[in-house]
């Protein structure tokens, strides 16, 4: 079976990261930008991190913009990559168009994240284990995590907080004045390449596009909002219908077969990425696995038969 194929312009869902300092306005502008792909606050829900921060935004109102009724999932310590995971597989179920996940970096470096469980490994006094070694249970945790949102079949925009640091700069009278200004995300280095979109956000709540594969902000240095939402949404439209996600029947399938050839699971998961670059098959994809699957069996069945 050829793995290629002819490239082909889909529909496809928004993957945005966005990162700044505290007070740049992550979690107001990331709201916005979710109602102009939605228009409809009942579609979106905020995975909260930060103490219930996201409740102040409850019916808010700054100079005239409105924030309505949005739905909030509560997460607290220990921030596990497993508690990220299961939030946004209950948004996938509750019919939620758009998540918002404010922060990211709390998975990374908060109480109970990848960073928190690296020392708990490195100090558990196992013989062989130490700093380096610890990666090997630790970045499967992180690549687990990344896959679930690359994989939702909803909208995902994930903020992150920004490194922190203060510059000297010149005022428009010749002042001196310090300013804080947002470094490197706090997320594993290279996290920002998962992204369709990655934009930096300052402490004037202006953001510009780091990593921008729609084209659509290069350059251009503007404040986010329902307009940018309006903008992503249609970018996203373009092109044929994306492959609908694997159906349960034929979930349940792959079960069976598998457990007729006492087959590990790893093994499906490692065809499905070989094959076709994902551990999550769409609706095609699982198809071509159970085809897999089915002569597998039948050619045990033949092996056995002639012993």
């Amino acid at each position: 079976m050829s793995m290629m194929r002819k490239a082909q312009r889909r529909k496809s869902k928004l993957r945005l990261g966005i990162s700044g300092p505290a007070g740049s306005g992550k979690t107001f502008s990331s709201l916005l930008m979710a109602c102009g792909i939605t228009g409809d606050w009942d579609k979106i829900c905020l995975i909260d991190t930060e103490n219930g921060s996201g409740d102040l935004y409850a019916d808010y109102n700054q100079d005239g913009i409105e924030i309505g009724e949005f739905n909030i999932i509560s997460l607290s310590a220990p921030y596990t990559p497993e508690k990220y995971t299961a939030a946004i597989k209950d948004c996938e179920v509750n019919g939620i168009e758009c998540i918002v996940i404010d922060s990211l970096s709390h998975a990374w470096s908060g109480e109970g994240g990848l960073l928190d469980k690296k020392g708990q490994i490195e100090t558990s006094g196992k013989p062989g284990v130490n700093s380096w070694t610890a990666w090997r249970d630790i970045t499967p945790m992180h690549n687990r995590l990344v896959e679930s949102i690359l994989s939702s079949k909803c909208h995902v925009i994930a903020t992150l907080r920004a490194k922190m640091d203060y510059v000297q700069e010149k005022d428009g009278s010749g002042k001196t004045v310090i300013r804080k200004v947002g470094m490197n995300p706090i997320q594993r280095d290279g996290m920002e390449y998962e992204f369709t979109i990655f934009m930096d956000i300052n402490q004037d709540h202006n953001a510009s596009a780091s990593k921008d594969r729609t084209s659509l902000f290069d350059g251009k240095v503007w404040r986010p909002g329902v307009d940018t939402g309006r903008q992503l949404l249609d970018w996203l439209e373009i092109g044929v219908d994306a492959p609908k996600p694997m159906r349960n029947d034929q979930h349940d399938k792959i079960n069976e077969l598998r457990k007729g050839l006492k087959m590990n699971g790893t093994v499906i998961t490692n065809y499905c990425q070989q094959s076709f670059g994902t551990a999550s098959p769409n609706e095609q994809q699982a198809d071509e696995v159970i085809e897999w699957l089915e002569a597998a069996l039948a050619a045990s069945s033949e092996t056995e038969a002639s012993a």
